[in-house]
This record gives structure tokens, C-alpha cells and sequence, in this order.
């Protein structure tokens, strides 16, 4: 319970601290409980598009989903693809990409990164069927997170723990957390129709050629690069879904 509260207080900003103060030891576990996490942002956007479609235009909808998102989060993981963005767009080795990563400031790759993530979200999930796009809202939110999570079991921390934003290491996941981790971030996939469930192929990829390439040019990974894992594994979920969609259309 400790775990899954530091989650919360971790991913949120919510004041779960109020509830009960939790080790600090718990903090390097979170990522592993980061799709219940997902439960609760996903399920704000689910629930904020599905009223809000009845009153706006789908696009304003979708838009305010995210917000209330960003509003949840303090926009943690879009600062952490804005970072990723700059660092590896204006990096030519490691210990220049960590260091662009580490500067607070946004740069041309982070602000034009965010520009074509929004813009593609926006399209993406505005253009499904409402019924389908509610439910799409909450599942691959905790599925992308379960995904990101397991940055933690292909990859070494690229930086030494004093060095990290949140002055934390994340250990590596033991079985029993990784199934833990699974089914939370799995669950919601039963509210989509079973021929969709391979959208989370795509996701799959994109999570496997992050890792490839973060290996190539960190050799690790950053809490930037899980925040970059996360969306560009739910834009990959809504990309595949959209390819099923076009190509078998009987579904």
C-alpha cells in the first residue's frame, strides 16, 4: 500500500501526502506502480471527454481531456518529452544530451516536439468514435505506463542518483511486481473490442526501439525518457488503433 501511495503522490499532484507519510524507500519503487497511477489520470480524461463531448466540438473535448490530465500530473511527462525532444535533437553525444536534458529551459526541438505530439493526440483521438475514444482514453493510459515502467528492467540509470531530478534511482522490477504492474496496466485493454487489442503491438514496438536507441546513445535512461516513453507509447497505441480501424473496417 505504501508503494502504490508514493505512486500517487509521485505521478500527481494531488495531496495524497495528507493520507499518510510513506518511507522514503518507497519512492524507488513507483514506476512499478505507475499504471495505477494511470488508472486515475486516464480515467479523469475519460470522464472529462465523455462530458464535454455532449456540449463542445469533439477537437475542444479531446483538448480539454488533456488538460485535465496536465492538471493531475503538473505536466510531468510532457516535460519529460520536451527534454527528451531538445536533448537528443541538440546532442551530439552523451554527456551533451544529458546536459541539455538537465537544463530547465525549452529549446526549438522540445517546443516544436510538443506542437506535433498535441496536434497528432488531438487528431488521433478525435477522430474515433466517441464510445470507443472514452474508453481508448483510459486504457492506453495505463497501458503506456505499465510499458514505460519497464525501462527500468532493460536499462541502467543513465545519470548517478544525486544527479536525478527527484534524487532517486528506480530499482529494477521483481516478478512479482512486473505482474502486478501487468494487470494494472492491462485491465482496462478488456473495455476496447478484442480485435483492437493489437493497437498494443504498436506500442510494444515503439517501447522496444526507445529502448534501442536510448542504449545507443545513453546507455541508459533518464526520469525525462520515462516521461518521453509513456506519451510516445500512447501516440503509438492510438496510431495502430487508427491502422486496424482503416484496413478492417468490419471491426
Amino acid at each position: 500500500m505504501n508503494n502504490i501511495l508514493a505512486a500517487f503522490m509521485f505521478f500527481t499532484r494531488l495531496p495524497f501526502w495528507r493520507i499518510k507519510q510513506v518511507p522514503a524507500g518507497c519512492f524507488k519503487h513507483v514506476v512499478n506502480y505507475w499504471p495505477f497511477a494511470g488508472w486515475l489520470t486516464g480515467g479523469v480524461m475519460a470522464a472529462v471527454y465523455s462530458l464535454a463531448v455532449h456540449a463542445f466540438p469533439v477537437e475542444i473535448a479531446v483538448m480539454l481531456a488533456l488538460i485535465g490530465r496536465l492538471l493531475l500530473t503538473g505536466a510531468l511527462h510532457e516535460d519529460g518529452l520536451a527534454d527528451f525532444f531538445d536533448g537528443f535533437g541538440g546532442g551530439t553525444d552523451r554527456s551533451r544530451i544529458l546536459s541539455i536534458m538537465k537544463d530547465s529551459h525549452i529549446g526549438s526541438y522540445g517546443v516544436i516536439g510538443m506542437i506535433c505530439y498535441f496536434a497528432l493526440m488531438v487528431m488521433l483521438v478525435a477522430s474515433l468514435p466517441s464510445r470507443l475514444a472514452c474508453f481508448a482514453l483510459l486504457a492506453f493510459d495505463a497501458w503506456s505506463k505499465f510499458l514505460a515502467s519497464n525501462l527500468v528492467n532493460f536499462l541502467p540509470y543513465a545519470r548517478k542518483e544525486e544527479e536525478s531530478k527527484a534524487h532517486t534511482v528506480y530499482e529494477r522490477m521483481k516478478m512479482h511486481e512486473f505482474l502486478i504492474a501487468f494487470l494494472g496496466g492491462s485491465c482496462w485493454l478488456l473495455l476496447l473490442p478484442f480485435p483492437l487489442w493489437g493497437a498494443c503491438v504498436f506500442s510494444v514496438v515503439a517501447l522496444s526501439l526507445l529502448i534501442v536507441f536510448m542504449k545507443k546513445k545513453l546507455q541508459g535512461y533518464t526520469g525525462d525518457c520515462c516521461g518521453a516513453t509513456f506519451l510516445l507509447c500512447e501516440l503509438a497505441s492510438y496510431l495502430g488503433l487508427h491502422l486496424l480501424l482503416t484496413f478492417t473496417p468490419s471491426i
